[in-house]
């Protein structure tokens, strides 16, 4: 049975993915008292991964797409963390983004705009959060985005 926050996101038309395995020698998370630290979740839905580069033949509005797919994703580890129940989400403290771009370009906040707008959307001013967003010459797999986060959660 979907929570609340789940049965929001059915609303706003998205679905929470499985939470994503590792791809690497680490795990997918980390709790720390009420704090729950998502290891980086790659651009990556239903479809398959999201590739691409900005300023290379990808728009911006793809780059927040791919952020927003992100975003899902780090919601689904949070939901893993918290036993299966993502109402135990208390806030969105923290998402650190990384954007596979080129050299010139520079609206790396605009494409991690695609993952922040959707955590207020989602939960309001619980989902407001600081925030780092930064260019990088590739990413994984070719990934157009990777996103880490603090979540707080009960």
């Amino acid at each position: 049975m979907a929570g609340k926050i789940e049965a929001k996101l059915g609303a706003m038309g998205l679905e929470l993915p499985n939470a994503p395995a590792p791809a690497a020698n680490y795990v997918p998370f980390v709790k720390a008292g009420d704090l729950v630290f998502v290891s980086g979740q790659i651009s990556m839905d239903a479809s398959g991964l999201i590739k691409g580069k900005l300023g290379d033949g990808m728009t911006v509005e793809q780059g927040q797409a791919a952020a927003k797919a992100c975003a899902l994703n780090l919601l689904a580890q949070v939901k893993a963390a918290c036993d299966g129940d993502l109402d135990r989400l208390v806030r969105v403290v923290k998402l650190g983004g990384f954007v596979n771009c080129t050299a010139d370009f520079i609206d790396q906040p605009k494409v991690i705009n695609g993952a922040s707008d959707l955590m207020a959307d989602l939960l309001g001013a619980a989902g407001t959060h600081a925030r780092a967003a930064v260019g990088s010459s590739s990413l994984p797999l070719g990934v157009a985005v990777e996103i880490d986060g603090i979540f707080q959660v009960k």
